[in-house]
This record gives structure tokens, sequence and C-alpha cells, in this order.
């Protein structure tokens, strides 16, 4: 059975939280630990090996080693500072700690021959780890974009998707029909990194929504959620390809 390691988010020390007061929590969200178990795979959340006051000698490499593939969920913004930028609101200064241990994860599994997956700030974080930039914040940065998230409706809120023709993505879903999938995201790729292929766009504005490594490792990164999409409603992409995909090359590397 396939083991696939799930990067942590993190909730860091706040004395004013009512539970594990001024300690730091590290999870991951129900709906991605599901997607991935729904292929009969085993999901394992890796726990940051940084601020061990007990001086393990775990380190990501080591999960690298063991476990079959990576994906990174989403959760907090990429810190300006992970792309050389300052902060333009405080707001958007992110969450560097967890950049620099999802960087680590990143190139620990694709050294060791391991493919990667990217959902959302997964996506912004393979770009920015392989060179890139992103918008710290659409609305404010590419006038005339589409509202990429809203609150209130949060995965509710949906948007056309152009998927690359020529494209890995291609191989899988038809290049002359528009796409419905979900946007929960405010930040997203401004400048492309080296390295990396677009593989898909939003239909209405041509925001980047996929990306792929262009080299010899499997690295994919979708800007949108395919864990929250309702296998039950058809005009919702169907997201179990992609799924399929990076599990088959997790197999083919074993």
């Amino acid at each position: 059975m396939l083991k696939i390691g799930l990067s942590a988010c993190f909730f860091h020390a706040d004395p004013q939280r009512p539970i594990f007061k001024g300690k730091t929590l590290q999870y991951l969200e129900q709906s991605m630990a599901h997607w991935v178990m729904s292929a009969d795979v085993m999901a394992v959340m890796i726990p940051s090996p940084e601020g061990n006051i007990r001086r393990g000698k775990v380190s990501v490499s080591d999960y690298a080693r063991e476990l079959d593939g990576l994906v990174l969920q989403g959760g907090s913004d990429v810190s300006p500072q992970s792309y050389g930028e300052e902060a333009l609101r405080p707001e958007w200064r992110g969450d560097r700690i967890r950049d620099l241990y999802e960087i680590d994860l990143l190139r620990a599994f694709t050294d060791a021959g391991k493919p990667v997956l990217g959902v959302c700030r997964g996506a912004q974080l393979i770009n920015v780890a392989f060179g890139g930039t992103l918008y710290q914040d659409i609305a404010t940065q590419r006038p005339g974009a589409l509202t990429h998230r809203d609150w209130e409706i949060y995965d509710q809120n949906f948007h056309g998707l152009r998927v690359t023709h020529g494209s890995g993505l291609a191989r899988h879903y038809a290049t002359d029909r528009i796409h419905k999938v979900n946007s929960v995201h405010h930040q997203g790729v401004k400048d492309l990194a080296p390295g990396l292929a677009v593989e898909a766009r939003a239909e209405e504005d041509g925001m980047v929504e996929a990306v792929r490594a262009t080299g010899p490792a499997w690295v994919l990164g979708v800007q949108w959620h395919p864990e929250f999409h309702d296998p039950a409603d058809a005009s919702l992409l169907d997201d179990r390809p992609i799924l399929d995909e990076f599990l088959k090359a997790g197999r083919e590397r074993r």
C-alpha cells in the first residue's frame, strides 16, 4: 500500500488560544486526508522537525525516503520574504516558518525521486521554491481580475478553467472546453519560475491555475482545491485523474 506524506499546517504558539495555551499546533485538513485516502493509500502527516528541544535525529529526508509521495496542502499565505519582497500589508506577511519547512520537504522528496503535488498554497509554494514570485493580493495588484476568494461562500466560489494545449493535464482534460473549479485564494502566481510550465489558467482573467515541473522530477501544483469538489456534482472538474497520475508516479518510483 502506498504511503503519502501530507505537509502540516501550523497554528503557532498563541497564549490567548483556549486550548494548548502557548503551544504550536501542527495539523492537516480532514478533506485533504480523505481525498488522498479515497484511492486506498495511507495518508501520513509529516511534522516539522524544527524546534525539537529533545534534539531527535529524524529529518524531512527520512520521511522522503520512507514515503512514496508528498502533498503540499493549502492554508496560510506564502510569506513575501520567501520571494524577496516585503509585505505590502501586515495581514499579508504569511508564514515564513512554514515556507522554509515545506521548501525543505519539496527538495527532500524531489531529491529522493518522489512525486510532489501542491494544492492552492502548495502550488504557490512550488512556484516560489523554483524561483518565481506571487501576487501578494490579486484584487489589489491585478485590477480587473476575478474574485478568486469570497470568504462568505468559501469553496462555493467557482470559475472557469482552461487547460493548456499540449500540457500534462491535457492528457486527462479537453482543451477545447471550459472546466469548472473552486477558487478560495487571494494570492497567485505572478512571475512563473524557471523550470515550470503553465498547465491551466482561469478562463475569465488568465490567472495561472496549474504549474508543472519541466525537468525529470514529477511536480505538479493546482490552484484550486480538488479535495473540496463534491464528487456528486457533475458540473465540477473530476479531479480523480490528477490523484491517479500522482499515485502512479509514486508507484513507479518505489
